[in-house]
């Protein structure tokens, strides 16, 4: 067999399993989180389909894929159907190049299907594809509040996507990398990103909701507003599809964060005086760690009311992109000029500035927790 065949054959059977593993999470973070909510509202979830509801997932995609499939009169027929499939395709995608463990450690094969140099900014790129999806899907609808839901995405995007990028060059010039695995291996020698670089990491976090289109920033849905928005005119597996990509999007934004600022596949160095060797189980602490940050996703959906449109813009505008600027002039200035500060010094003004930040922004952010709450129009 010749080596570039095997080669090939080995990144093709990786990219199924992950593409497996991601589908198979999907299916369970739908019960897991109507599990949750209901937990948090006081009132039961799915719990009969299955020993404990477990079989609720399976029972969802049969309906979804034998339910009757609708395509509206006045759709552009091809792209209403290539929408959902490129927000799935480009979700599935932005995952291959996260690393799960250290090379050769998936039965001496290594735990990613690609390793690119530039891992974050292909990372990015493709979680900023997924919105052709959705603004595609609301505009070949042929309908008034599917194509508003999809023009929300785009302004939506162009309103957040500045300070994501920005958020994170501190980070890179801390470890003069785009590679996620470098990027591990830095925090492994160093310490965990978070220490030096809260500021970044509270303004990536902000960013992800509204990157996967989670509550507080599920403006292209709004049901209250647009129906149910770019998905108005979905049904069946083209819907499931939609859905799918969210939660693959929301998975690969855990793990993204949990490799850039928690040391990714790395565990905690100072257990291995409790148990030997601990801090080395790169799928145990990788998992824990995407798992996590789901259970915060979730408990933001079931805490925060929608902001409301022209809330995004501002806060993504005025303060967002203010504050991920300020980080990497400050990160870039400190590094400048003091090469060899130790990096404590650092990460003890990054969290003073936390503190300010919050203690500033506290009271507008109650205001505006309280005008979303507010019915609109007038008295």
């Amino acid at each position: 067999m010749p080596e570039w065949f095997l080669a090939l054959l080995i990144v093709v059977l990786k990219a199924v399993l992950v593409a497996f593993g991601l589908l198979t999470t999907f299916a369970y973070m739908t019960l897991v989180e109507r599990r949750l909510l209901a937990r948090m509202q006081i009132r039961f979830g799915p719990n009969r389909v299955g020993p404990l509801g477990l079989l609720q997932p399976l029972a969802d995609a049969v309906k979804s894929i034998f339910k009757e499939d609708i395509i509206v009169k006045n759709a552009d027929r091809l792209v209403f159907l290539i929408a959902p499939l490129i927000a799935v395709m480009a979700a599935l995608t932005a995952f291959a190049i996260i690393p799960a463990g250290p090379a050769g450690s998936f039965f001496g094969e290594n735990p990613w299907v690609f390793d690119l140099d530039v891992g974050v900014l292909f990372v990015l790129a493709m979680t900023s594809m997924g919105v052709y999806g959705i603004f595609l899907g609301g505009w070949a609808s042929g309908s008034k509040y599917p194509l508003l839901g999809g023009l929300r995405s785009s302004a939506q995007m162009i309103s957040y996507e500045l300070g994501m990028g920005l958020s994170i060059l501190g980070l890179l010039m801390l470890v003069g990398s785009t590679n996620l695995r470098n990027i591990v291996e830095w925090q492994a020698a160093n310490g965990a990103i978070i220490f030096f670089q809260s500021l970044a990491f509270v303004t990536f976090l902000i960013s992800s909701f509204a990157e996967t289109n989670r509550t507080p920033f599920d403006l292209p849905e709004a049901e209250q507003e647009l129906v149910a928005g770019y998905l108005t005119e979905y049904s069946s597996i083209k819907w499931a599809l939609f859905q799918m990509a969210e939660y693959i999007n929301m998975i690969t934004a855990s793990a993204l964060m949990s490799t850039l600022f928690f040391g990714g596949y790395k565990g905690p160095a100072f257990l291995d005086a409790l148990i030997p060797g601990i801090s080395s189980w790169p799928f145990i602490w990788f998992i824990l760690k995407i798992a996590a940050f789901l259970f915060f996703f979730i408990w933001i959906r079931g805490t925060l009311p929608r902001m409301r449109y022209d809330q995004l813009q501002r806060f993504g505008w005025k303060i967002l992109f203010p504050i991920a600027l300020f980080n990497t002039m400050f990160t870039a200035a400190y590094l400048a000029f003091f090469p060899s500060a130790p990096l404590w010094i650092l990460g003890l003004l990054e969290l003073i500035f936390v503190g300010v930040w919050v203690a500033l922004t506290s009271r507008p952010a109650v205001k505006a927790v309280a005008d979303a709450r507010a019915p609109m129009g007038g008295d």
